[in-house]
C-alpha cells in the first residue's frame, strides 16, 4: 500500500483508520473521502475529497487523480438505520460497493471492505460460530453484508481483484459517537457512566454479542492488507472478535472504576431482535492461522482506556 483511498472516512472506523494510516504511510499518501466536509478538522492534514459513493464516475475520478493503489471502502448505512430504511440501505451499501469494486478492477488496486457478524442469522450456530457456516440473515444490513462477501469473492475469482475483508463484531471507540448500529449501546454506556453515573440499555440483559476495541480493529485491517496473499484462503469474510459480552458485563467492568454506576433496561424490540439473530461468540481461528490476527484488548483493558480517554471529552 502506497496510495490509499478511503471512503466513509468520517465514520466510526474511517476516522481512526485514516489517522493511523497517515501516521504510518504519510499524510499525503492517504486520501480521505466522505459525503460531507471534514468541518471539525478531525482527520488532520492530508488530502480530503467530498464523495457520494453512489456516483461511480466521481469515485473513479478521485482514485485516478491521486493514483490510488489501494481502496478501503467503508461508506455504509449501519444495521439499525438500514432496518428503518431498507431501500436506501440497499442502494447505498450495494450500489457503493459495486462502484468501488469497479474502480478497483479498472485501476488494478488492492481492495478492502468490512463485512459484519450481521451476515449471520438465527439459523447460524450461536456458540463458537465457525468461519464457514450457514448465513441466512433476517435484516437488510445482513443481506447487504452476505451479498458483499459474495461479490468480493466474485471480483477476485472473475477479475483478479485483490479483495480482502473481515466480519467485524460490535466496534467500540472513544473518537466518534455511535452511528446507528445495534451494538452502539456498548459505546453509549461509557459516555453515560461518566456524565450521569447510570445508563438505560436498549439491549436486554443476558444478550451476548461479539465486540472489539477500535485500536484492535484498525490494526487488523492493516495486518490483513499487508498479509501474504498466497496464505489467504478466505479473503473477504474472516471472523474476528476480541470478546463476547452482554450489557451486564459492561456494567461490572465500569463499576471497577465507578462503583456507583448503575444500569437498567428499556429494551428496543427492533434492535433486540437484530441482536438475538446474531451469534453469541464467533471462532476467529482462521484469521489467526492465515494472517496472525491477535487482539490486545479484553473488556477490562478496554474499559480502563475508554474511561481515561473520555474523561477529557465528556
Amino acid at each position: 500500500m502506497k496510495k490509499i483511498m478511503i471512503t466513509g472516512a468520517l465514520g466510526q472506523i474511517g476516522s481512526e483508520l485514516t489517522t493511523m494510516l497517515r501516521s504510518k504511510y504519510g499524510e499525503n499518501n492517504v486520501i480521505a473521502t466522505d459525503i460531507r466536509e471534514d468541518e471539525s478538522g478531525s482527520l488532520g492534514n492530508g488530502p480530503f475529497e467530498v464523495l457520494d459513493v453512489t456516483d461511480a464516475g466521481q469515485m473513479h475520478e478521485i482514485a485516478k487523480k491521486y493514483q490510488a493503489d489501494t481502496i478501503m471502502h467503508l461508506a455504509a448505512l449501519l444495521s439499525a438505520k438500514a432496518e428503518n430504511n431498507p431501500q436506501l440501505a440497499w442502494n447505498l451499501n450495494m450500489g457503493g460497493l459495486v462502484n468501488a469494486l469497479e474502480v478497483a478492477r479498472d485501476l488494478n488496486t488492492q481492495f478492502f471492505t468490512p463485512s459484519s457478524i450481521g451476515a449471520f442469522g438465527p439459523s447460524t450456530p450461536k456458540e463458537n460460530t465457525p468461519q464457514d457456516t450457514i448465513q441466512r440473515p433476517t435484516t437488510m444490513y445482513g443481506v447487504n453484508k452476505v451479498s458483499g462477501e459474495l461479490l468480493c469473492d466474485y471480483y477476485f475469482q472473475r477479475f483478479g481483484v485483490d479483495t480482502r475483508g473481515v466480519r467485524f463484531p460490535g466496534l467500540i471507540s472513544y473518537v466518534t459517537k455511535p452511528g446507528g448500529g445495534t451494538t452502539d449501546y456498548a459505546v453509549e454506556v461509557y459516555y453515560e457512566a461518566l456524565k450521569n453515573g447510570k445508563y438505560t440499555s436498549y439491549i436486554g440483559e443476558g444478550t451476548h454479542m461479539d465486540m472489539m476495541y477500535m485500536p484492535d480493529a484498525v490494526n487488523a485491517i492493516v495486518q490483513l492488507m499487508e498479509a501474504d496473499a498466497s496464505k489467504l484462503e478466505h479473503r473477504n469474510a474472516f471472523n474476528v472478535s476480541a470478546m463476547s459480552a452482554a450489557p451486564e458485563d459492561f456494567e461490572k467492568a465500569i463499576q471497577k472504576h465507578i462503583p456507583e454506576f448503575k444500569m437498567d433496561y428499556d429494551v428496543d424490540p427492533v434492535r433486540q431482535k437484530i441482536a438475538e439473530s446474531w451469534p453469541n461468540a464467533i471462532d476467529s481461528s482462521a484469521a489467526k492461522d492465515e494472517w496472525g490476527f491477535d487482539p490486545k484488548y479484553d473488556i477490562h483493558k478496554m474499559t480502563e482506556d475508554m474511561l481515561q480517554q473520555l474523561k477529557v471529552r465528556v
